[in-house]
């Protein structure tokens, strides 16, 4: 894979920003998340997970003002994804909340059109650089116990568990299942990146 530069094939508008590399060719572009994208959003919640977040979460989220954004990218010929509304396929989205000295990952999605292809990672790397920015010290989130796929991604990022939260997560209508509590310290580099 021949990754360009963010510089070279990024548009942020200045608003988000953007790391060194892309994990494949593809021009790219973080915007916020507004009321107008809810729908589509909550679409690709329900195909990503058995327990998506409703609309009034991410409404909750955007009321709030925190960091809500959406990774659009150029459409392909024949590609079958959730489209934005300006033609651009959507990739994936993260919700943040902002602390003292902290930042909290509340939601990190990508497409299930677009797992495997590195765009996770660009996403945390674009959270890290955005949280660093923020004068933030630490990263933290929780990701539930059974998502092996998630937990490894940020066990390779850097992340390290600090705690369990029993019964976190609805796990059917009458069920609750645990959520690991990870944390990233953002005084140094996540393993494998120079920034």
């Amino acid at each position: 894979m021949n990754a360009r530069t963010a510089d070279e094939t990024t548009d942020t508008g200045g608003l988000w920003p953007v790391p060194p590399a892309l994990p494949a060719e593809r021009r790219v572009a973080f915007v916020p998340m507004t009321e107008a994208d809810l729908d589509l959003v909550c679409e690709m919640e329900k195909r990503a997970y058995a327990h998506p977040w409703s609309v009034r979460h991410f409404r909750d989220s955007l009321a709030a003002g925190h960091p809500v954004v959406l990774l659009l990218g150029e459409a392909r010929p024949g590609e079958v994804s959730v489209s934005h509304q300006d033609g651009r396929v959507l990739l994936g989205y993260m919700v943040a909340m902002r602390g003292v000295d902290e930042v909290h990952l509340l939601n990190i999605t990508v497409s299930p059109d677009h797992r495997r292809q590195g765009w996770g990672r660009f996403l945390l790397d674009a959270l890290v650089l955005w949280s660093r920015g923020q004068g933030a010290h630490c990263l933290w989130l929780e990701v539930r116990e059974s998502n092996a796929p998630a937990r490894a991604l940020y066990t390779r990022y850097g992340f390290h568990q600090v705690g369990l939260r029993k019964g976190y997560y609805p796990d059917g209508p009458r069920d609750r299942e645990n959520a690991i509590v990870m944390s990233l310290l953002l005084d140094r580099p996540a393993p494998g990146n120079v920034s």
